[in-house]
């Protein structure tokens, strides 16, 4: 997310205003492109930043449940990890810090001072209007024009994503399409009643598995429960250890956004109640809250606690894709624990 995005769109204008019952600020997405978009809203003391809120091709998800009262709201979207090619990115020219993973971050001031794995992207400003509630889209250049034309060109980026030979990202619907999608729907054992939201979710899933790895060290959950992570990697002679990222399930997060130099990183994965779900014979320290701690020796001394981490081998490669679920790191990522 930091370098070499391709900033496809500019901000559309807001297109519509939600009723007074549900004052809030809404994002729609008329793009062919799954997208993960934050949101910030700045008043005369600093800022608040909120992500990543996963918007679907031709849908609509509120972003702020709020009534809208800041002095300015900021909007800032890239393309989902699943995608073939390089990263698309929608935002502005007013850096604010995220962070991969859900988050939220509380800054004073508008300058942003990003350090560790919190990361500066440029945002782009939103015009409510002062009104307590505001409807803003997402475009695709050329504009599809309608949420319905970009829903059908987001089903043949994603088919096109999972391998199947599609002539163009269109919203024109046409037998090779036709044929791809039931393939599809018949190899993942779909439902006769199963939804769009349902597709939208396995075509990215089953994407994220078949696409080169992005820069830096990424993991998806693959389960439909939501995980929270830590990772811990070399530095130097030592080691520093990351956590916690929240992984919502179906959904993956960045933990390393710099290219990887070190022959492994270590895993740590646990439901929000505490359950583990990925550890390994590797003792690193952690807290129970977020941390960054350096070294791995007199755990307790300092405070800390221990967690058994899982090894997963970089292969001296820049990016990796690890892929968990309830039962820890997926069959086909099972080599890595090892």
């Amino acid at each position: 997310m930091r370098r070499g995005l391709a900033a496809l769109a500019v901000l559309a204008a807001g297109l519509g205003l939600a009723s007074p019952a549900e004052a809030a600020l809404k994002l729609c997405n008329r793009t062919s492109y799954i997208l993960y978009a934050a949101t910030s809203s700045v008043s005369g003391n600093g800022s608040s930043t909120q992500g990543w809120v996963r918007i679907a091709p031709g849908d609509c998800q509120v972003a702020r449940p709020e009534k809208l009262s800041s002095q300015s709201y900021l909007v800032y979207a890239r393309s989902a990890l699943a995608h073939s090619g390089p990263e698309r990115a929608w935002g502005g020219d007013f850096p604010l810090c995220v962070k991969d993973g859900n988050f939220t971050l509380n800054r004073r001031g508008a300058t942003a001072n990003c350090t560790g794995d919190v990361f500066a992207v440029p945002f782009a400003t939103v015009e409510t209007h002062n009104r307590p509630d505001w409807t803003m889209t997402f475009d695709d250049q050329p504009n599809f024009g309608a949420l319905e034309a970009a829903q059908l060109a987001g089903v043949k980026r994603l088919l096109k994503d999972n391998g199947y030979k599609i002539a163009a990202i269109d919203a024109k619907p046409d037998k090779a399409t036709g044929a791809a999608l039931a393939d599809f729907r018949k190899k993942m054992k779909f439902a006769e009643r199963a939804g769009n939201d349902e597709l939208f979710t396995v075509l990215e899933a089953e994407a994220a598995k078949r696409g080169g790895a992005p820069q830096g060290y990424t993991v998806c959950n693959d389960a439909g429960a939501d995980v929270v992570a830590a990772v811990a990697e070399p530095t130097g002679a030592d080691f520093v250890t990351r956590g916690w990222w929240h992984i919502a399930g179906h959904a993956c997060a960045r933990m390393i956004t710099a290219p990887l130099k070190s022959a492994a990183v270590w895993l740590s994965a646990q439901k929000p109640g505490g359950a583990v779900t990925v550890s390994g014979p590797d003792q690193f320290c952690i807290t129970g809250q977020e941390f960054e701690i350096k070294g791995r020796k007199e755990c307790a001394q300092r405070g800390y606690t221990q967690a058994g981490f899982a090894r997963t081998p970089t292969h001296g490669k820049s990016g990796v894709v690890v892929h968990i679920n309830e039962n820890g790191l997926i069959p086909a990522q099972a080599g890595m624990s090892k």
